[in-house]
């Protein structure tokens, strides 16, 4: 014991020196013997406390606190140790705290308790969290052990718990922004569930419900306890919306509990008294509360469900009683409330209902008032805001409020009965099954059922549905409705009998009850009316008339009663004044009113006032509403739709017209008219097949209602055949203009469109090529001009249509001379005044006195060009009254004059009349004044460019940029300056013209035509060659320099020694050529290149035809003119005149026609390449015609010189050496050898030189020779430049050779091998090698495959293989398929029918 004491209080001396570890070292000497010793326990705990071993010191003084817990020794040191961790152990240092303030409690200390207390308290302050300063005040709770020790020296509770509420709804707002912002930014994160989420998870765990209900316990201050009532009631009504329907019934209760409380306590919180109104499940508002509802607004008065309520109290469908007199300030303010007027109450309901859109009970208030005052629109729209709100409401706080929920399908129902009728009927229907579900006995459904029935005219089920509705009690308003449907299913008589027994019953002042009778005034009326239809009952004053005058009488606002009137007064009355007054009258009063609205849509429309018409067709179809829910309207309702389309049609906005007659047939599809208005509306807005179906549609109603002789019906045709004239099918609307005219020949403009018809056509047949067909047409047209003079002579459009028919004979020139001259005569001549044919003719020196010129030997191509200007004149005449006409006129005689200035040029007379230029400076003239009268026309400027091109290229090109700054995307006008530039020489501006107008359109041909001849200048013909080809593909017929330059450039391809002559070679051109011909048939070169083409065709009846032509032709010129070009052309024709009869064995004439061309040029000391090549034709000619009439000498005189003047040509020796082997004697074919090796000496190499020995020595069996020109050959083969027909030749040579001299080894087949194998070697994308190794070997299959491979590849356009080469390809495969190809490619040949069999 004396060692313990010892040790414990050498520890009390060591901490006081503060030798800490001595003193543990000491009290853990003590502990060993006592672990429990109190003191001991102590020293070691403060002296780890001053080592800052916490933890070990904590339990230390915990062991000494267990020990003796009454001590406070041990409790002080650890709020020591505690206060040195700062907040780390503050829950440890509240267990403390609160324990020493019980030991002093114990020791009755309030001064040291109260001290803990406050020590710690202050501490946490300083130190904790805002959660742990509300834990804290606790140890001052009435819960706390130590709460009625120091009551009176703390705060009071009430005071506590607010803080610690504040502190606690601050702490939930803090979290639950804080979760809110974390969750949303998840992925698939929906902020609505994160928010009701978030809220639920955290009022869970809140405490908020247990502070507001301490507070209210413990607060004295009633001001205090009544604003926590109703953070109390909103913090429950918060969790009851977030909380899960399970759940919801529990804090549901509170709520209402809750209400209720703060309402029988007065207290003006709205949240309490909207629950507590809103919440009550009536079946009709009269079932509410009136006192409440005045109560509330009292302590209301600006909120807006109270304004709401203010003016649903103040209304006339009140249903509460009027109450007791009220105080004196109370009475003033009900005096200034009643004497408030309807439209101020329904203004303030109006704005309580902006200020209340989340109240069910403000919507249901305002869908019964606006019920009332019959603005069913306005009344669905709040009923379904009300549903809306309601399902909103129950939601939130799981109740079910199904009389409230009833009440509102009510009155939406109703309201969708008469809001646009019948669009809604389907629906309102079934919100009324739905409330018979489960209250069949309901009379507002009973009766909006039998409403909604009568208007379907189901009458006996209304009836029954009305009667039933009747079993629940007598109703005046319900027998008068089974008594129309009586009249409505024709029972007048009992009708009218039950509608007046109910009239007796309609007693009172009230507006319903007057709206009623006046009602029933009308349909008694009505039935009067229906009862006996003759003309003097419905004249009687005294019958339905006065009737429905008594309607109106009762109530202004009945509109069926004024439509009614109306219908007296416009039929049977004849006062039309009266009857408009009365239909508008009812129009405005209500706008299903639809037979009021249609009479008046025609009075107005009958004055052309469209706005108006319009007007009242908007009406209807916003206002009433023609279309049901499933689509269909009712009878006679689409004309609203027809009206407006015609309004529409009127203003040319042809989009709306569309779709108005659209509606209209949706609902009437069998109605003619709107077949019509829809097809006219599709034409003008450019939908022509749209309008066409249109057409065709009303075209079949017709038929079929009879009325084919109707004018609507051939006004149908009409249109039918002026839309296929937009969709350029001009047969079908020629034949329907014809159809037409035949029916109403007096017709003006049915007869001015189909001559505009023939003149499109024409022109449109000339751009096809079909110069024949547009002759036709044009012909037809001035014929079709003659009758439109009997009609109608004033027309600017007739002598425009005019100008252009007789323009189409001045580009069909091969039959120019079709045009009836006298037929034309006498239209121009036709009572006209000379004068108006003056204008211009000072200049082109063209009046009407020019019309007799044909008689003196005018031609028919300037006579149709004068014609036109004539007629184009006198459209100028015409056009005094329109600007934009004249300007037109002005241009159309501009084109025209010009066309005869290029007709002019384009005539081979060799003398030109005294003023050339007379049409082109008239032309130029008449485009200034187009261009003064519409200077914005990019046309005009253009035009004026291509008539100064000759004159001032300055002012061309001046007015090619005018036209391009006005539009600059017309690839013309770029190509025209392109061409002027090309004209100049600027080759490089052309180009870029060129360019530009290619990129503009890239369809353009002419623009490809120009960089053709731009490129043609440049010396690039293959390049030339293929943007003439390019343009003469996607270009019109009526080009006629496309096709000249085409056909020019096609044939000097030809002539390029690689070109290999074939079909399609010289198809297109000679096409081309043909419709040249037509337009151009004096055009001397096109008669020329045109007999080449022949040539090359072998068609040599054709180009000696035009050789003759020609030759006639250059005569006539030369004798006119005897210039030294037109002889040299003449000479030039007969050699290939004479060339061409030799193919054609006219020997006799070939030979006379070359001594021709040989008489004429050997004069020439110097002759040119041409000359020479035409001096050899003549001699060859000559030579061969005088072989074949058995004249050899004189052919080899022939011959002899054609060798001269060539200076040995290797081609000419070739050619003599064929002629000598063929047709001599064996003299002569020695001749032949020898001047062939002759040749092959001076020209070694020469492919026809080497080939035709190679022949002969074959043909001779001359091995030697044999040897030599197999080597020549083998060398030649081997040349890059050979094409594939001279390939083949050489092949064929050697192959021949190989056969015949096999080689050192006889009867091997090696040798015979070698040339094809050779073949295919250096050419293996060609046939032949392939098809002569399957020839020497039949049993492998592969040459043969490969052959026909190359060949199909091998064929135009990717090679030049000729049709016969790929049938015989074909062929040697020996498959019957392939025979029957090799047939089809080419019939002529045997090789496929030999493959077949």
């Amino acid at each position: 014991m004396s060692t313990t004491k010892a040790a414990l209080r050498a520890s009390k001396a060591a901490l006081d020196r503060k030798d800490y570890d001595e003193a543990m070292e000491q009290a853990k000497k003590v502990l060993e013997v006592d672990a429990d010793h109190y003191h001991a326990n102590i020293f070691l705990g403060l002296a780890l406390d001053q080592k800052n071993l916490f933890d070990e010191s904590e339990q230390a003084y915990r062991v000494a606190a267990a020990s003796k817990p009454d001590e406070a020794l041990s409790w002080q040191g650890l709020i020591a140790l505690h206060e040195k961790q700062s907040a780390a152990k503050l829950e440890e240092y509240y267990q403390a705290a609160l324990h020493l303030a019980k030991i002093y409690m114990t020791g009755d200390d309030k001064t040291r308790c109260q001290t803990v207390v406050d020590r710690y308290i202050e501490f946490v302050k300083r130190h904790g969290s805002r959660s742990q300063v509300k834990r804290s005040l606790e140890i001052l709770l009435p819960t706390s052990p130590i709460f009625d020790y120091l009551e009176g020296q703390i705060p009071h509770p009430a005071y506590l718990y607010i803080k610690m509420a504040d502190i606690a709804e601050a702490e939930e707002k803090e979290k639950i922004s804080r979760e809110i912002g974390e969750r949303r930014t998840r992925l698939g994160a929906n902020i609505d569930e994160v928010v009701r989420d978030v809220k639920r998870e955290v009022l869970q765990d809140s405490d908020l419900d247990n502070l507001f209900t301490s507070i209210i316990d413990w607060t004295d201050d009633d001001e205090t306890r009544r604003r926590y009532e109703e953070r109390l009631l909103r913090h429950v009504y918060d969790n009851l919306v977030i909380s899960e329907q399970p759940q919801k019934k529990q804090s549901r209760e509170r709520v209402l509990k809750l209400s209720q409380g703060l309402v029988i306590l007065k207290h003006p919180f709205a949240l309490a008294w909207r629950i507590v109104i809103e919440w009550n499940d009536v079946n009709e508002l009269r079932d509410l509360d009136h006192g409440l509802l005045k109560e509330y607004i009292d302590h209301f008065p600006e909120d807006g469900l109270s304004k709401v309520l203010r003016g649903y109290l103040e209304s006339e469908i009140c249903p509460f009683p009027e109450s007791s007199p009220a105080p004196k300030k109370d009475q003033e303010l009900n005096d200034d409330v009643t004497s408030t007027s309807p439209e101020d109450r329904l203004t303030l309901m109006l704005e309580g209902i902006d200020e209340s859109s989340n109240s069910t009970l403000s919507h249901r208030i305002m869908g019964e008032y606006f019920l009332y005052l019959s603005d069913h629109e306005n009344a669905a729209i709040e009923a379904r805001q009300a549903q809306k709100q309601l399902w909103l409401e129950q939601e939130a706080s799981g109740l079910d409020l199904r009389n409230v929920s009833d009440a509102i399908i009510i009155i939406l129902a109703t309201a969708l009965v008469q809001h646009q009728s019948p669009r809604h009927h389907q629906e309102a229907k079934s919100l009324f099954e739905n409330v018979l579900v489960h209250k069949p006995s309901d009379t507002s459904s009973l009766i909006g059922i039998g409403l909604i029935l009568e208007e379907q005219g189901e009458y006996p089920e209304a009836i029954d549905f009305f009667n039933r509705s009747l079993e629940r009690g007598p109703d005046v308003r319900i027998k008068a409705e089974v008594a129309w449907c009586k009249a409505l299913i024709g029972d007048y008589d009992t009708s009218l009998y039950e509608l007046e027994a109910c009239l007796s019953d309609m007693q009172g002042a009230h507006t319903r009850i007057k709206s009623l009778k006046s009602k029933t005034l009308y349909r008694i009326g009505t039935c009067l009316w229906e009862r006996d239809t003759s003309k003097t009952a419905r004249k009687d004053r005294s019958g339905a008339y006065a009737r429905f005058l008594s309607s109106v009488q009762v109530d202004m606002g009945n509109a069926p009663a004024y439509t009614s009137l109306g219908i007296y007064y416009a039929d049977y009355s004849k006062d039309q004044k009266r009857a408009q007054k009365c239909f508008q009258k009812a129009f405005e009063l209500s706008a299903s009113e639809v037979g009021a609205a249609e009479r008046l849509a025609m009075y107005f429309a009958r004055s052309r006032e469209w706005n108006l018409v319009e007007a009242v067709a908007q009406r209807i179809i916003i206002e009433s509403g023609t279309i049901s829910a499933s689509g269909q309207g009712t009878k006679g309702t689409s004309w609203p739709y027809s009206a407006l389309g015609v309004v529409q049609l009127n203003k040319q906005d042809f989009a709306k017209s569309i779709v108005s007659f659209q509606s209209a047939l949706r609902l009437s599809p069998n109605n003619f008219h709107s077949w019509i208005g829809l097809g006219e509306s599709y034409h003008k807005s450019g939908r022509y097949i749209a309008a066409t179906r249109a057409f065709e549609k009303a075209q079949q109603f017709a038929n079929e209602a009879g009325k084919e002789s109707s004018e609507l019906v051939w006004f149908c045709n009409f249109m039918l055949a002026n839309i296929k004239r937009e969709l350029g099918e001009y047969e079908a609307a020629l034949s329907g203009f014809r159809k037409v005219l035949r029916a109403h020949p007096t017709e003006f403009g049915v007869a001015l469109a189909l001559l505009q018809t023939i003149v499109e056509s024409a022109w449109q047949s000339i751009e096809l090529g079909f110069y024949g067909r547009s002759v036709n047409l044009a012909i037809e047209g001035i014929h079709v001009a003659v009758k439109i003079l009997h009609l109608r002579k004033d027309s600017f459009n007739l002598w425009k249509s005019f100008a252009d028919v007789c323009s189409v004979f001045s580009i069909a020139k091969s039959r120019a001379g079709d045009i009836p001259i006298d037929t034309v005569r006498a239209v121009l001549e036709s009572g006209v005044d000379s004068e108006e044919y003056e204008s211009m003719s000072d200049l082109d020196g063209v009046s009407i006195g020019v019309l007799s010129m044909p008689d003196q030997g005018m031609s028919a191509v300037k006579f149709s060009l004068y014609a036109a200007i004539l007629a184009n004149k006198r459209a100028i005449y015409l056009s005094d009254s329109d600007i934009h006409a004249r300007s037109i006129a002005w241009y159309n005689l501009g084109w025209t004059e010009y066309r005869a200035h290029v007709s002019d040029m384009e005539s081979n007379t060799p003398v030109m009349a005294k003023k050339p230029l007379r049409f082109l400076r008239a032309a130029v003239q008449c485009f200034k004044r187009a261009i003064e009268i519409e200077a914005g026309n990019s046309e005009f400027w253009n035009s004026l460019g291509i008539a100064t091109a000759a004159l001032n290229p300055k002012v061309s090109q001046h007015s090619f940029v005018r036209s391009l700054r006005i539009n600059e995307r017309s690839a013309r006008v770029w190509t025209n300056l392109g061409a002027l530039y090309l004209a100049q020489k600027d080759q490089q501006l052309a180009n870029a013209a060129f360019a530009r107008a290619q990129s503009t359109d890239p369809d353009y041909a002419r623009a490809w035509l120009g960089q053709g001849m731009l490129a043609d200048q440049l010396g690039e013909t293959e390049e030339a060659f293929t943007l003439f080809n390019h343009a003469f593909e996607s270009t019109a017929s009526s080009s006629t320099l496309i096709k000249q330059q085409y056909a020019v450039s096609a044939f000097d391809q030809l002539l390029s020694p690689s070109r290999i002559l074939t079909t399609d070679n010289i198809l297109q051109p000679r096409l081309a050529l043909q419709q040249l011909r037509c337009q151009q048939p004096k055009n001397l070169a096109v008669q020329n290149i045109s007999a080449l083409y022949d040539e090359r065709a072998d068609d040599f009846w054709s180009a000696v035809q035009h050789l003759e032509k020609l030759c006639s032709s250059l005569e006539v010129l030369y004798e006119a003119s005897e210039l030294p070009k037109t002889l040299a052309q003449f000479s030039q024709a007969k050699a290939e005149l004479s060339r061409v009869q030799l193919a054609l064995r006219d020997f006799v004439s070939a030979a006379e026609n070359a001594q021709t061309t040989l008489d004429l040029t050997e004069d020439e000391t110097s002759p040119t390449t041409a000359q020479r090549k035409q001096r050899l034709s003549a001699h060859m000619s000559a030579g061969l015609a005088q072989y074949y009439q058995g004249l050899m000498d004189s052919a080899l005189v022939e011959f002899r010189s054609a060798l001269d003047e060539t200076e040995g040509d290797p081609d000419i020796i070739c050619l003599l050496a064929k002629l000598l082997w063929t047709k001599g004697g064996k003299e002569e074919r020695t001749v032949a050898l020898d001047q062939l090796l002759d040749c092959m000496e001076r020209s070694p190499g020469h492919f026809n030189a080497t080939t035709i020995l190679g022949a002969i020595a074959i043909l001779e069996q001359k091995k030697a020779l044999i040897e030599t020109i197999s080597e020549d050959l083998q060398r030649l083969q081997t040349q890059d430049n050979l094409n594939f027909v001279q390939q083949r030749t050489i092949h064929y040579l050697l192959n021949m050779m190989a056969v015949l001299y096999p080689g050192s080894k006889e009867g091997e087949d090696g040798s015979n091998i070698a040339p094809a194998t050779t073949a295919v070697m250096i050419s293996p994308s060609q046939p032949y090698g392939w098809s002569q190794l399957a020839d020497l070997n039949s049993f492998d299959a592969y040459p043969t495959e490969m052959a026909l491979l190359a060949a199909v590849n091998a064929v135009p356009p990717r090679g030049s293989l000729r049709a016969e080469d790929l049938c015989e390809a074909y062929a040697g495969t020996r498959r019957p398929a392939d025979a029957q190809r090799a047939i089809m490619v080419a019939p002529w040949t045997t090789d496929g029918w030999a493959a077949f069999l």
